[in-house]
């Protein structure tokens, strides 16, 4: 029942309460997992790129389909903790998570119009800027000039793996996730 609306309401009980607010968190502890969980010694090959590509994927969809539970300060603390866990300098994911987050949010209302395809095509766009943007301003604060290919597997990573992470967070975010539904 909306709080406008008339009407005997009951008083939410401290369940309820905790109920919500694990709700609205899980946007965001849902990302910390994930990159905790590949921050791990899983010997995984390409395992800092997959933690780039979930890191990304998670703040672009809930950035689209839920951004009040995303605000920038956590979107920012995302990206320090992805700094702090990944191989790359600092302030380098940060600036990656909120630009995607900005980007998000600035196209969000066109973008959950449309179909998937487009909100895939979208992520790509924002997948390839990641790329390049992660590779230009780490050879720029390590002084030398990278090489391409760990940008573009990064980049094909990130593409190539939203549209399982972005079928499993829509899940979550119907169910799981939603306030409402508390």
């Amino acid at each position: 029942m909306d709080e406008r609306t008339p009407g005997v309401r009951p008083r939410p009980s401290l369940g309820r309460l905790l109920d919500v607010a694990a709700r609205r968190s899980f946007p965001g502890a849902t990302t910390v997992l994930l990159l905790l969980l590949t921050a791990g010694p899983l010997g995984l090959p390409g395992q800092a790129e997959l933690q780039g590509a979930l890191a990304l994927g998670c703040v672009f969809f809930w950035s689209l389909f839920r951004p009040a539970s995303l605000p920038p300060l956590l979107v920012f603390g995302l990206g320090v903790l992805a700094d702090l866990l990944g191989y790359g300098p600092v302030g380098v994911g940060v600036l990656i998570l909120l630009s995607a987050h900005g980007f998000a949010l600035r196209w969000r209302h066109m973008l959950t119009r449309q179909g998937f395809l487009r909100i895939w095509f979208a992520f790509m766009v924002v997948a390839a800027a990641a790329a390049v943007l992660q590779w230009g301003l780490t050879s720029l604060l390590t002084f030398r000039l990278l090489p391409v290919g760990p940008a573009l597997f990064q980049l094909a990573l990130s593409a190539g793996l939203y549209p399982l992470l972005a079928a499993i967070l829509a899940r979550a975010h119907a169910t799981v996730a939603e306030p409402a539904r508390a």
